[in-house]
């Protein structure tokens, strides 16, 4: 009852204030004057409360009554509003005729850059579908190595919020560590580690990299309960028709310190490096290789012996070579590092897939 009287005695002020804003003169801001006072007096009237709280239409009445008074008179006439409360009703105003302005459906559109064309997004997101193990970072150097385009990876962090769905499958791809090597292929790393085959049987692998151009040389598999003679044999089955560096970086581990296995490296003429003991980050690349194996190929494939592993090892250190980008890398691959060739950039209208590791990677590829 008491909102219903507050309307109706509005209404009158309004009608009457209205009627007396037509006239030309000083009785147009004594009449707008007079509304804002009596506008002020209903609200103060309808709480009891310390402070008022004006609703929608207080808010209205009262910035609308303002316009036809002179700026200079207002904070004489605020009873109980603040002058910055006509601010915050004039701020409001603005913001809601940019919204209307520059809506999407409305027109003219909003200024500023276009964003990524429909194309680009849909080769970023099936990208992410198709590799759901790649970041925004592996991403956005993947396909600017694939189309020749200049793609910021808080663009693509934006693009995959926007049109990715989780809930297909993925996760954030891991960064690499900073460089410690700065001589092209004087210090390779060698580690260790074991897997299960879907038979649950044991294998140790050894991983032999290159710390410059972060290359796998090879690979080296033997079933569990190795020692130095099994690793001399991995070391150098790994290492087969390759130029030998002048250095290797290996761990502490026991297996390391056979005699077979040091005449092996005094008899290939290489020195050994070991690493600080119990401090895995000083061994970080070969650590953080070993971890991307596991992560992004052994848990999501089975094998069945050591020759259908040694098969995918291979495979996997083929794409992690020529194809995979590395962010320590600037973006480019290890075989670029090494000396390869570039890549042409392929057209972004007109492209396909390349599979590789049994269609576990794809990548673009020309169509």
């Amino acid at each position: 009852m008491q909102l219903m009287r507050d309307l109706l005695l509005l209404a009158i002020h309004l009608f009457v204030t209205i009627a007396k804003l037509l006239h030309p003169g000083g009785a147009r801001a004594v009449a707008a004057e007079s509304l804002l006072l009596k506008q002020q007096l209903i609200v103060s009237n309808r709480s009891r409360q310390r402070a008022p709280n004006l609703s929608t239409v207080d808010r209205f009445v009262l910035g609308l009554i303002t316009l036809f008074v002179s700026p200079r008179r207002i904070p004489k006439l605020s009873a109980i509003m603040k002058p910055a409360t006509l601010f915050k009703f004039h701020k409001a105003l603005v913001d809601r005729k940019y919204r209307l302005l520059f809506s999407s459906s409305g027109r003219p559109r909003k200024p500023g850059p276009k964003g990524p064309s429909a194309e680009l997004i849909a080769a970023i997101v099936e990208m992410k579908r198709r590799n759901p193990k790649f970041g925004c970072m592996k991403i956005a150097l993947q396909i600017s190595l694939a189309f020749g385009l200049d793609v910021d990876k808080d663009v693509m962090r934006r693009v995959l919020a926007k049109h990715y769905r989780p809930s297909d499958s993925g996760a954030s791809g891991p960064s690499w560590l900073t460089l410690i090597a700065q001589t092209k292929d004087s210090l390779w790393s060698v580690d260790l580690f074991r897997c299960e085959s879907i038979l649950l049987r044991s294998f140790w692998v050894m991983v032999v990299m290159d710390i410059f151009t972060r290359r796998i040389i090879g690979f080296g598999v033997a079933r569990a309960h190795i020692d130095g003679v099994f690793v001399c044999r991995m070391f150098n089955h790994a290492i087969a028709g390759k130029q030998l560096p002048k250095r290797v970086s290996t761990d502490n581990d026991p297996l390391f310190r056979f005699h077979r296995w040091l005449a092996n490296l005094r008899v290939i003429e290489v020195d050994e490096v070991k690493s600080v003991p119990h401090v895995p980050v000083s061994h970080q690349f070969i650590e953080r290789v070993i971890g991307t194996i596991r992560r992004e190929y052994l848990d999501r494939v089975f094998f069945w012996n050591i020759v259908d592993l040694t098969r995918k090892l291979n495979a996997f250190g083929d794409y992690y070579n020529a194809v995979r980008v590395h962010r320590s890398l600037d973006g480019t691959m290890p075989a670029q590092r090494a000396g390869a060739s570039s890549p042409k950039p392929i057209s972004l209208e007109h492209h396909g897939w390349r599979q590789h590791c049994g269609g576990l990677f794809q990548t673009p590829m020309t169509a």
